[in-house]
């Protein structure tokens, strides 16, 4: 018996998932405590057994029928993303969620893990093949289609998330390297721009050499350069056009002192929080910052805060290293499944977590730009807790199946 649990089921994923919820829970716990929101903490409860529940579902379904119905799902997702512009309750500005008995339920939570499968169900057919046109336009089109629907509510942090997992995805299923090159450097020189001339012209260099190193041909890496430079000319342009409240994030992400009591506060509270915390933290529920609610609403874009403030280094540190551990078994799954459906699903549902680790610490050490991106496992939100949870168990499936062609 020890031995059959040993050789399909993947405790590492499970007890790393099981860690990162109960470190969720005592922070949304902590950052409620003195908020008058306790029954914050008693609904995260709740989804937390539901996404427990969906965890043991996705890992022991039968992996046939997920790929089989992955296609149909995505379908399903796209129609619900649709209704949710209509029916769809507003909170914060955007029209992405379905009340459900007081409770919120997001789609587009969902929809990341939905689009991943559909994706990689494409990419494993045995008749698909990046190097036609014909199949890397209909896979970046699964990508976009749920992505400009969730753009429409607007939620721009999710949205990113869609386009983030765009390139692993077809790095891994092997499309040409000068593509993800043509991809890349626009990207490189319009966030260098943000930030002055001498980066700009650093992030120029920069994506010239990729250019040139990956290219096929001087004419295709020449005509790539040149858009990268209109994009990267276009960045002030497009900024003069973008909302008020979003020149104001990348300017509090910039210079966040520029606006200490606006859109800087949150960085600079937060900022605040994780360094005060010092080597071995202030102690539970000992946290100023936190318990004396410094940081609005903190138990939800901001929850890194409370382990950073209330256990110091060693928590903040251990919340990295369970991350690391978690997508670093992902990548081990991907490499090692026989079935490229399962092996490009895990480097998708990895790219999703590595994105959302990644931009929301970054955010909350006020490295990044605030753009509303939860930290898996431990924000509070019932739709993210499930879907990241499904996830997991999605990579404890993939591993159990993993000798399967």
């Amino acid at each position: 018996m020890f031995e059959y649990f040993k050789e399909y089921l993947d405790f590492r994923v499970l007890l790393i998932t099981l860690a990162l919820v109960a470190i969720g829970l005592f922070s949304v716990y902590s950052a409620t405590f003195d908020a008058r929101a306790g029954e914050i903490f008693e609904r995260q409860l709740l989804w937390s057994g539901v996404g427990f529940l969906a965890l043991l579902g996705a890992a022991f379904v039968p992996l046939r029928t997920i790929q089989r119905l992955s296609l149909p799902l995505y379908a399903t997702t796209l129609v619900v993303l649709l209704v949710v512009l209509v029916l769809g309750r507003t909170i914060a500005g955007s029209r992405s969620w379905f009340g459900v008995g007081g409770m919120g339920i997001q789609p587009s939570e969902f929809a990341k893990v939905v689009t991943v499968l559909a994706v990689a169900s494409f990419l494993g057919r045995t008749t698909t093949t990046l190097s036609s046109r014909k199949d890397l336009a209909l896979t970046v089109g699964l990508i976009l289609l749920p992505t400009i629907l969730i753009l429409a509510q607007p939620d721009l942090g999710t949205a990113l998330v869609f386009l983030a997992i765009t390139l692993p995805l077809l790095y891994w299923a092997g499309v040409d390297i000068f593509f993800l090159a043509v991809v890349v450097s626009p990207i490189i020189v319009a966030v260098g721009a943000l930030f002055g001339t001498t980066l700009f012209v650093v992030g120029v260099a920069v994506s010239l050499v990729l250019l040139l190193v990956t290219r096929k041909n001087l004419f295709a890496a020449a005509v790539a350069f040149g858009g990268t430079i209109i994009v990267g000319l276009s960045v002030q342009f497009v900024f003069d056009r973008m909302p008020a409240y979003q020149q104001k994030r990348i300017l509090a992400f910039i210079n966040p002192e520029a606006d200490p009591l606006g859109a800087g506060y949150n960085v600079l509270q937060s900022k605040v929080a994780i360094g005060s915390g010092g080597f071995f933290g202030k102690g539970f529920l000992k946290g100023t910052q936190t318990q004396l609610n410094f940081i609005p609403e903190q138990w939800t874009d901001f929850i890194f805060c409370v382990p950073g403030e209330e256990f110091g280094f060693l928590g903040a540190s251990l919340v990295l290293v369970l991350f690391g551990l978690l997508l670093w078994r992902g990548i081990h799954i991907a490499a090692v499944s026989k079935n490229s459906f399962s092996s490009i699903a895990a480097i998708g549902i990895v790219s999703i977590l590595s994105f959302h680790v990644f931009v929301n610490i970054g955010m909350s050490m006020g490295l990044l730009p605030v753009v509303g991106i939860p930290l898996p496992y431990l924000s509070y939100g019932g739709s993210a807790l499930v879907a990241n949870m499904i996830m997991a168990g999605l990579l404890m499936n993939f591993y159990a199946n993993r000798k399967e062609h």
